[in-house]
């Protein structure tokens, strides 16, 4: 967990309350730091400060937990709804410590989706100013021509916004569906469904096969496994190097290049063999 994090956040992330009654604790006079009675708006840091409920002294130290989940189509990417929809939550409530989505898949969506409770993490992930590339596999149907091909990989305007270069590769071919690999290097919500909108072609299935270098691989739909420390240390670091090469003006490195095909802004129409899932 990072440092000087909001007091009711890391209550949160300590299982005790939701934020919003973690705040009314707060504001109650319940919660104390260091012996003083808290107030909104307070930060700690939970590897130094001593934080008290009522009283009791309570383990600040939470365990960092990072997992990738299969998201099966009709899951929406929340943790609770009120419509009483099923949701994520229901597939990780095996897990004790209060985890959430970093990111979003839309309910027909399906594919790798993380999940943490380390705020640093997801933060790295899912920042506009970041460029992780996500990896997604796209059935579309009828047919798509080599110009809405090269549409999508150079931008399309979507709401009222272009969006920005993209990978596109045709994985298969035939008679009335063709099977695209789509990579994203920004997170806009349901973006490759507003551009294929917008083309006039129909979504016939999306799902998410890679984060940067983290791949779904043979995950069953509705199952989740914890993400190793060499891939969160990947993730991690791709993030950083993304951000340094902005601050000096240059280009992607090999973990936003490496073979995922051509050039963002470049389409292949090319057809390529299936790669293994």
């Amino acid at each position: 967990m990072a440092k000087d994090v909001r007091l009711q956040k890391m209550l949160a992330d300590c299982g005790i309350a939701s934020r919003r009654k973690a705040e009314e604790m707060i504001s109650a006079g319940d919660v104390k730091v260091n012996g003083v009675t808290a107030k909104i708006g307070d930060k700690v840091d939970p590897k130094k400060d001593k934080v008290s409920i009522r009283g009791k002294l309570l383990d600040t130290h939470v365990k960092e937990i990072y997992i990738m989940l299969h998201k099966p189509r009709g899951f929406i990417t929340t943790m609770s709804d009120e419509m009483d929809r099923k949701c994520v939550a229901e597939l990780v409530k095996d897990i004790p410590e209060r985890i959430y989505p970093v990111g979003r898949l839309d309910r027909e969506s399906e594919g790798l989706l993380l999940m943490t409770n380390d705020g640093e993490f997801a933060n790295a992930m899912t920042h506009p100013s970041l460029h992780i590339p996500k990896t997604y596999r796209v059935t579309i149907r009828p047919t798509i021509t080599e110009d809405q091909l090269t549409q999508i990989a150079v931008g399309i305007v979507i709401d009222g916004r272009k969006t920005a270069p993209a990978r596109v590769n045709v994985l298969s071919q035939e008679s009335g569906r063709v099977v695209l690999e789509i990579v994203l290097y920004e997170g806009r919500n349901r973006q490759i469904r507003k551009m294929c909108e917008q083309l006039g072609l129909e979504v016939a299935r999306l799902k998410r096969i890679a984060v940067g270098p983290v791949k779904l691989g043979m995950l069953q739909p509705g199952k989740w496994r914890p993400l190793t420390k060499e891939e969160v240390k990947k993730l991690m670091a791709g993030a950083k190097e993304d951000k340094q090469l902005q601050n000096l003006g240059g280009e992607p490195d090999d973990f936003h290049t490496a073979a995922q095909g051509p050039d963002p802004g470049r389409a292949n129409f090319k057809v390529h063999p299936r790669r293994g899932r």
